[in-house]
């Protein structure tokens, strides 16, 4: 192992019968630094660090800590402590005898027990409570008895799995600056799990976003917001106009219509790409001649330091626009966007591909259904193939017994002009579906795809 990392993780995959719900995870951890795993609900980041902890065995892969292979070391073993959501007091015990409790199983000497309980109840702000009743605590301090009973028995790294989430917002926020203190003056290595974008930005070093099991990009809290690799980054931290878009050549894109210049490279030319535009980076302008584009808002809401205003630009695309100033809706507007602000992305995905069988000469058998196709010269019954088709070529019905097959919305992406939807089918696949309609997270759907719109190859 390398000196350079307190953890490494290899391949690490986790699955159940029915799902895997991590798969060839890889990542390497510093000593000393705050690295905070970000991603939805369901997404594998809590199963990681419990992994980690040794609460779960992986299918496959391994983890090394502090050098040691903890592939066979039991949890009590393990040089980490963990910090749950929900603190675990012992409510039969006082704030002193929680925070001991480790260091006594330990046989540890009683005046060094005293001394470090002192030091960790002083690290944690909570002085002068030794001897009260858990029971009698707030919130939080009940979470800064949890984190100094973790801190208490000098770990490398320190795990917590959502300890804010149970806080109202202002005591969330001032936990996060305490946290963030705790882990300065500390010097021990700080693993977070969060689906808190806001919070991953202000604690952490490093951030590791995840979704559906994998990680989708690690980076600084600058280089994750302002430099997200895909759509889902892009759309998960922080708000974001993320558009369709064509790479015409080196430093210039056209999207909504017009041609922008930028300051991206090395996408080649006439390439479909996905563009990103943070709110804070639309200037409205009042000067109509150095307009790149006009719109008319069509909503403004104070936000205490700005304004967010939706913006609909004639050819039916809406962009989110943080102001200072306040336009009142109904009024027309020029927009203009500096290059250096436009930032392209390659597209994850340009059309549906999914693995099929065909039936007969006339249906293909896929997302666990029978579908009706085209006659396929020199493709038989029996035979594998891949069949591609596009993401409006899918229509879904709000009736899940209404088509041929059905599925799960798990993730709703605005473009600007329509929706684009991932759809968790019945046997675990995942098509995308572009559409006007407004449909929830979680929503039940029928799926329907036209015959002449799937196109099959033999594999």
């Amino acid at each position: 192992m390398s000196h350079s990392n307190i953890i490494e993780i290899r391949n690490i995959t986790k699955s159940f019968p029915d799902k895997v719900v991590l798969d060839n995870v890889s990542l390497n951890v510093k000593p000393g630094e705050f690295l905070t795993i970000l991603g939805p609900s369901g997404c594998g980041k809590t199963t990681l660090l419990r992994l980690l902890a040794g609460f779960n065995n992986a299918t496959s892969g391994t983890i090394s800590i502090d050098g040691k292979d903890m592939t066979d070391i039991p949890p009590h073993k393990r040089p980490v402590n963990t910090v749950f959501q929900r603190y675990a007091l012992f409510p039969n015990y006082n704030v002193y005898d929680n925070i001991a409790f480790g260091l006594k199983l330990q046989k540890v000497d009683k005046r060094d027990i005293e001394q470090r309980v002192k030091r960790a109840l002083k690290m944690v702000g909570m002085t002068d409570y030794e001897h009260r009743d858990v029971e009698s605590l707030s919130g939080g301090q009940q979470q800064r008895v949890a984190i100094a009973r973790a801190i208490v028995n000098r770990p490398k790294v320190l795990l917590l799995d959502e300890p804010l989430a149970a806080l109202d917002l202002k005591m969330r926020k001032d936990m996060q600056m305490e946290l963030k203190e705790m882990h300065r003056s500390l010097g021990i290595t700080f693993i977070y799990v969060t689906h808190d974008q806001e919070e991953a930005l202000t604690l952490s070093d490093k951030i590791v976003v995840m979704n559906e099991g994998r990680i989708q990009q690690i980076g600084t809290p600058t280089d994750i917001y302002n430099e997200p690799c895909n759509s889902f980054v892009a759309d998960f931290i922080g708000e974001s106009n993320i558009l369709n878009a064509t790479m015409i050549h080196d430093r210039l894109v056209r999207f909504m219509g017009i041609d922008f210049e930028c300051i991206d490279e090395g996408f080649g030319e006439n390439r479909e790409v996905d563009v990103v535009i943070r709110p804070e980076d639309i200037y409205i302008i009042r000067n109509a001649e150095a307009a790149m584009f006009r719109g008319e808002v069509r909503s403004c809401i104070f936000k205490g330091v700005h304004y967010d205003m939706i913006v609909a630009t004639p050819d039916g695309y809406e962009l989110e626009i943080q102001d200072y100033n306040a336009f009142e809706v109904g009024t027309e507007v020029g927009m203009l966007i500096k290059p250096a602000d436009i930032h392209v992305m390659y597209k994850e995905r340009t059309e549906n591909h999914v693995r099929g069988v065909m039936t007969d000469a006339t249906h293909v058998t896929l997302l666990g259904e029978s579908f009706e196709c085209e006659a396929q010269e020199g493709i038989v019954a029996g035979m594998e193939v891949d069949v591609a088709f596009a993401f409006d070529a899918v229509e879904l019905t709000d009736d899940s017994d209404d088509g041929t097959s059905w599925g799960i919305i798990r993730f709703i992406l605005y473009k600007g002009d329509h929706y684009h939807l991932t759809v968790r089918t019945d046997d675990g696949e995942n098509i995308y579906v572009d559409t006007h309609d407004v449909w929830e997270d979680l929503d039940e759907v029928g799926i329907k795809i036209s015959p002449k719109s799937l196109r099959i190859k033999a594999l």
